[in-house]
Order: structure tokens, then C-alpha cells, then sequence
């Protein structure tokens, strides 16, 4: 047992963050699966997944990091937060090539913000883990390349190494401010996905399912031209992903789309340039996401 690990672990527990086990040295978790589960402790009435088994309470972290040197993971959602992974690129060999944390600081410089100040780690591979609180009844998952390249982000269905765990790589450490600071709207827009159409009844015919777009298509434009100073392209940025959807289904040809959105992103300051770039990749998440639909009879 390492004593600095379970301290680790406690930590995190004061902070209402809740941990799991990883197998020592490595990031991987050290619990049982469904088929090796012993039906005792957390699982004395069935088998619980690994995020149900995540806890805060200190009997059982002692207990648990008493058997052996663990590494401490720590259950994003279960705790309440959206942690932003700030990656490096796997080709140490280039020092030109971007890394997570230049993506980023590019993004909130393009919103008109400066990188969050809050609490945050240095990972073994020399990226950076940000962390942030999220609002009572916001349900964020896991994302990867959402934000850019480099960028990815952890919530429900996710965990990150927490600060005093080590890996062949090295040692996560806690460095900058000592308090997560709630996750900024401007990035919770970009993040949360965007609401759902009312789904058309099966006898709706081409038509209809063609100007359900084209209001969607309306509002959307209008969103982005009415939208404030600072959440200009994060609204551009949802704006894009709400109606991409209709590219997907064949309702709105892609080129409408992007006309009308790159208008109202140039007419509310933004440049031509961050449009294109910002609708290009909102699109194309959103048309990989949205496989077109089957037509009903």
C-alpha cells in the first residue's frame, strides 16, 4: 500500500468527487465484471457497473486502497463534473505540430475569453486536465474531437486519473487553482446537445418534413444574428449542429445551410473565415451523427 494514494483517494472524497480503483501504474479500472462479480458489498443485491461502485465514503476507500498500491480514478459524472482532457500529440518527434491546450486557448480567445482559471492537473504524457462543476440537471457525456482536435471531455460514462496517481508514464499532479469552478455557459452550449425535433407523425408527407426544416433553418439563423458579444460562434457552433440534421435526412440541401448561417455569423462580426471553419466542422459532426432517416409509410 502506498499511503500517498489513498490520501489521493480521500482528497478527491472531501471534494464530493467520487473513486474508483485503477490497477496500479495504469489508468484501467481494478474491478470485477459483470461475470466475476462476487454479489457482496455494493453488489450484495446484483451487480453494479463500475460508475454505480464509484464512492465517496472514506470506510471503503481505506479498506480499498488498504489491498494494494491502487491509482485513483475519479467518476465525472457520479461527481458532478465535466473535466476538458487537453491532449498532446502522440508524435513527440514534432514540435510544430498543435497540442489540446493551444486548440483551446484559441477557442475561448475566438469567444472572447480567456482559458478558465480552476482547478487542473498535468497528466503523465504532459497534457493538462481542466476541471469544472456542472449545473444541477445538465446531463453531459464523454466527447472527442468535439471541441477541436486534441480536446476531448469527460462526464457521465467517464473517468480521468486523478492528482498523486502514477502511471509508467509519470505522475498526475495538481497544479493552478485549488477549486473547480462551474462549467462557463459559453463551453456548455457548445457541449450540450442540441434538443431533439419533434418527431414528425408517420403520415407527415415530404412537404411538411420540409418546412419543419426550414423554420428550424429560421430560428437558428436568427439565434446566431441576435446572439451577444462573446457566445457569437458558440451559437453559430450549435446553430450548425441543431440544423445539420436536416442535411443528414435530405430535408435542406447543405449549401442553403451554410449560406444562410455564414450571413448571420458575418453580420453579427464574425469573420468569414472562423464561419466557414466553425459551420465545416459543426456540419459534419452533426451529419455523422445523424444518419438519414428511414422514410415511413
Amino acid at each position: 500500500m502506498n499511503h500517498h494514494l489513498m490520501n489521493a483517494a480521500l482528497d478527491a472524497a472531501k471534494r464530493g468527487w467520487e473513486v474508483v480503483p485503477l490497477r496500479p501504474g495504469t489508468k484501467r479500472p481494478a474491478l470485477h465484471g459483470e461475470a466475476t462479480c462476487p454479489s457482496t458489498g455494493p453488489c450484495a443485491t446484483g451487480h453494479r457497473k463500475w460508475e454505480q461502485r464509484a464512492t465517496t465514503d472514506p470506510q471503503r476507500i481505506r479498506a480499498t486502497w488498504s489491498q494494494g498500491p491502487f491509482n485513483v480514478g475519479i467518476a465525472t459524472g457520479p461527481s458532478g463534473l465535466l473535466v476538458v482532457d487537453l491532449d498532446v500529440p502522440k508524435d513527440n518527434g514534432n514540435a510544430d505540430a498543435p497540442n489540446g491546450a493551444a486548440t483551446f486557448r484559441a477557442l475561448c480567445e475566438r469567444a472572447g475569453r480567456t482559458v478558465p482559471d480552476t482547478y487542473r492537473t498535468r497528466t503523465a504524457s504532459g497534457g493538462e486536465h481542466l476541471y469544472f462543476t456542472t449545473p444541477p440537471g445538465i446531463h453531459l457525456t464523454n466527447t472527442a474531437g468535439t471541441i477541436g482536435p486534441l480536446v476531448d471531455t469527460r462526464a457521465w460514462g467517464g473517468y480521468v486519473v486523478a492528482a498523486g496517481s502514477e502511471t509508467y508514464a509519470g505522475r498526475y499532479e495538481a497544479v493552478g487553482d485549488p477549486v473547480a469552478i462551474p462549467l462557463p455557459r459559453w463551453l456548455q452550449s457548445i457541449l450540450q446537445p442540441a434538443p431533439k425535433p419533434a418527431q414528425a407523425p408517420s403520415v407527415a408527407v415530404a412537404g411538411q418534413s420540409r418546412r419543419y426544416a426550414d423554420i428550424a433553418l429560421t430560428n437558428e439563423t436568427r439565434n446566431v444574428a441576435t446572439a451577444q458579444h462573446g457566445s457569437r460562434e458558440a451559437a453559430l457552433f450549435r446553430a450548425a449542429r441543431a440544423v445539420g440534421r436536416f442535411v443528414a435526412w435530405g430535408d435542406l440541401p447543405r449549401h442553403v445551410v451554410e449560406q444562410a448561417l455564414q450571413e448571420a455569423g458575418e453580420a453579427v462580426g464574425l469573420p468569414a473565415a472562423q464561419c466557414r471553419s466553425t459551420l465545416r466542422s459543426a456540419l459534419n459532426w452533426s451529419i455523422a451523427h445523424n444518419p438519414r432517416r428511414r422514410d415511413t409509410a
